[in-house]
């Protein structure tokens, strides 16, 4: 290769560095080959570069994870779930979308395992997917990854999570939505929970463990690691922060309804198959009159 007249092998260097990066999301698109409908609007650049990124950028890796991903979604179909479907997973609030972002405007995922409600593994896996999938949705431009601030408040013997749910959780999230978890805030977890993770984080890849943090109170350096990612004055109480947080099922199931038809619009669906928003705002009702007319 010969180098350009007044460049400087260091500059060259760099310049071969940041094309890098391009040159191997064509490579993955001509591998992939021609996409159409949910698979094309899916696979955009940002979403290729983070599959090369989860396979150090192996382009052979990286189509092999992402067709498995494609296999995955044109099953389970996360772009289709509705919250009228997994609403009753989210009464207590113990698992739902921020109305705030972290210094780095990403959106947050606030989780509460201690308000456990029900007892459906597959249920409680869908919900989180719902969850992400909207996540994702509410992104800003530019943005591919979420937070996780996970509160262990009212956690019990009797709050069983077991091993093989959590590993099935933890194989979604890496396999089919790699590099989109950019920490995992676990805020004051209690010692029942050290035996747990003992297992668990042996089924998280490096990349993710590495996104893992233990944050304690009264620990200085937990409390800067806080600092350096959200705002105090937006983050609440329970994590360390000063303003109030109070769930609201109803209004939070309001927003979701619009979510959905954002959804819709998004993934081409036929909105008259989205059920309006007032609909959706009693799931417990309605599912109560569902099983009554059995």
């Amino acid at each position: 290769m010969f180098r350009r007249h007044g460049t400087s092998q260091k500059q060259q260097e760099q310049e071969n560095h940041e094309q890098q990066p391009e040159i191997k999301v064509n490579e993955l698109k001509s591998a992939l080959g021609p996409l159409s409908g949910r698979n094309l609007l899916y696979c955009t650049d940002a979403c290729l570069t983070r599959y090369l990124e989860a396979r150090n950028w192996n382009v052979e890796k990286a189509k092999k994870m992402l067709e498995e991903t494609l296999t995955w979604r044109s099953t389970y179909k996360p772009e289709e779930i509705r919250w009228e479907e997994i609403a009753v997973e989210s009464e207590t609030g113990k698992l739902f979308r921020a109305n705030f972002h972290d210094r780095f405007g990403r959106t947050i995922l606030i989780m509460k395992p201690g308000l456990q409600n029900t007892t459906s593994m597959d249920g409680q896996i869908r919900h989180l997917v719902y969850m992400m999938e909207n996540a994702i949705l509410n992104l800003p431009e530019g943005q591919e990854e979420m937070v996780w601030l996970i509160d262990f408040t009212g956690l019990s013997f009797s709050v069983n999570v077991p091993i093989k749910t959590a590993r099935d959780t933890i194989s979604i999230l890496q396999n089919h939505y790699p590099q989109r978890l950019a920490i995992a805030i676990l805020y004051s977890p209690p010692r029942i929970f050290e035996a747990f993770w003992k297992i668990v984080k042996y089924f998280l890849d490096p990349k993710t463990f590495q996104k893992v943090k233990f944050v304690y109170p009264k620990n200085n350096e937990s409390v800067e690691l806080m600092k350096s990612y959200f705002d105090v004055d937006n983050l609440p109480t329970e994590f360390g922060g000063k303003a109030t947080m109070k769930y609201d099922h109803q209004e939070f199931s309001k927003l979701m309804a619009r979510d959905d038809v954002k959804a819709s619009q998004f993934w081409g669906f036929d909105e008259k198959t989205i059920l309006p928003p007032e609909s959706l705002a009693e799931p417990t009702k309605r599912r109560n009159q569902k099983t009554a007319n059995c």
